[in-house]
């Protein structure tokens, strides 16, 4: 990774911190009609091409988790660092890291956490007109303080932490009109390796990721000339369990990269001759050691019903090949879930499948799916009832413990707005909103549903 002169403002990392827990309003592409922009709303804890932003650390029984905050009434982007207390039920004030100086919510930070308990925080950026930056924690499991590690540049970060070898770090570079996949390594979070290429297919990539063990999941889809992004299709699958060294497909052959042909090994499913756009949302291993991806499928980029059906789909490996099934439709190509596969077999998928108050919009209210059948079918329990912002992003921490169990936020989607931040249990019986003013050093969440 190259590196870069720290600006002024990535510096201001303690003057005027939010009180509470503000999440930042965003919007993309204008769309020039009822539904205002492509994309718009709370997104604290977007985008989904980045992960993680909680892990559950249990030699302290505290989630840590990392958000885009702002100050109220504000959209200046803010890079927010927090924990859950399990032993207390309480959250501290917010530690503002830095002003990213910027309204990008793309810009979102992700954690790591590494084997002496050092909190890592990885600042986003997006495209090459801003720095990234990289930190870590002065005490282990705190976030009182950090420190500088590395100014750079990279856009859409997974660190990965793998005891006793270090940092495996997934992450995209913009380079040459697009968007290439690349890897990194540290032994120690300080000095990194070069950033080696994954894959550039055309004019790039989208990626997900996950983390098991030895193992290092990614998945992505492919953005066609000339179009680019707003033509995103196919799906593609490669895993490394060498930190990198050596990536195979599912079935495990190695392949050679980078990947630069869209026809190539890792390609899971061609949705490009179907002319159907593809969405990742998230993958996991299951209960064999055997990745179930969760994505959505569309007619087209743009908001409103002209791009249905959105329909929301697993493709689990069952050793042999893909098996592709239906679990529900919703309104918008942004409605972000998160899926969980559990130690008892159960898979569960929190996602705003309902509409919420604003339909065709990014987001609506909160349901947990869950399926004990491998995802033949499913039962929904709805989680929030909104009657004026839509929820958006529920993100999935890292070892997630029962009481914390899903972080998402919300927003109007038409317009600025306010914007909380909300948890739930593994049940969800209970949803809770974070404290958007504190008056004390901690807080219980109010309890909303």
């Amino acid at each position: 990774m190259r590196f870069l002169l720290l600006p002024l403002a990535a510096l201001l990392c303690i003057a005027q911190a939010p009180a509470g827990y503000n999440g930042i309003w965003y919007f993309n592409q204008p769309s020039k009609d009822q539904y205002v922009y492509k994309y718009s709303g709370g997104f604290a804890t977007y985008p989904q091409q980045q992960s993680p932003i909680a892990i559950y650390a249990p030699a302290v029984h505290k989630t840590f988790f990392c958000y885009g905050g702002a100050r109220p009434g504000e959209q200046r982007l803010l890079q927010m660092v927090s924990y859950y207390d399990h032993k207390t039920g309480k959250v501290p004030r917010p530690t503002m890291l830095i002003d990213k100086a910027t309204e990008d919510a793309h810009d979102n930070p992700v954690l790591s956490i590494d084997d002496k308990g050092h909190i890592w925080i990885f600042s986003n950026a997006h495209g090459t007109t801003r720095p990234a930056f990289i930190h870590r924690s002065k005490k282990p499991y705190d976030v009182a303080e950090f420190d500088l590690v590395t100014t750079t540049n990279f856009s859409y970060g997974h660190p990965w932490y793998v005891p006793g070898q270090g940092f495996l770090f997934l992450h995209t570079i913009y380079a040459d009109k697009g968007r290439g996949l690349r890897w990194s390594t540290s032994a120690d979070g300080h000095t990194w390796s070069e950033a080696y290429p994954l894959a550039r297919i055309e004019l790039g990539h989208y990626q997900i990721t996950a983390h098991a063990g030895a193992r290092t999941a990614s998945v992505f889809n492919m953005h066609p000339a000339p179009i680019g992004l707003n033509a995103r299709t196919n799906l593609y699958y490669v895993e490394t369990a060498d930190m990198g060294r050596t990536w195979k497909t599912v079935d495990g052959k190695t392949v050679q990269t980078p990947l630069t042909e869209k026809r190539n090994p890792a390609l899971v499913h061609d949705y490009q001759s179907e002319g159907r756009l593809v969405y990742l949302k998230e993958v996991a291993f299951n209960h064999d050691g055997h990745p179930v991806i969760l994505y959505m499928t569309s007619a087209g980029y743009e908001s409103g019903p002209k791009s249905d059906p959105h329909i929301w789909h697993t493709a689990r490996w069952t050793g042999t090949q893909w098996e592709i099934r239906e679990v529900t439709r919703s309104d918008h190509n942004y409605d972000f879930g998160a899926l969980w596969i559990e130690p008892d077999k159960t898979w569960r998928i929190i996602a705003p499948t309902l509409p919420g108050p604003i339909p065709y919009t990014t987001g609506g209210d909160m349901v947990m799916w869950t399926s004990k059948d491998q995802g033949q079918s499913w039962r929904s329990k709805r989680l929030t009832q909104s009657t004026e912002f839509n929820h958006t992003y529920a993100r999935k921490p890292v070892n997630a413990h029962r009481d914390f169990y899903a972080l998402w936020a919300d927003g109007h989607t038409l317009h600025p707005s306010d914007s909380s931040l909300y948890f739930t249990n593994q049940s969800g019986t209970r949803v809770y909103r974070l404290p958007r003013i504190m008056t004390s050093e901690f807080a219980k969440p109010e309890r909303v549903q």
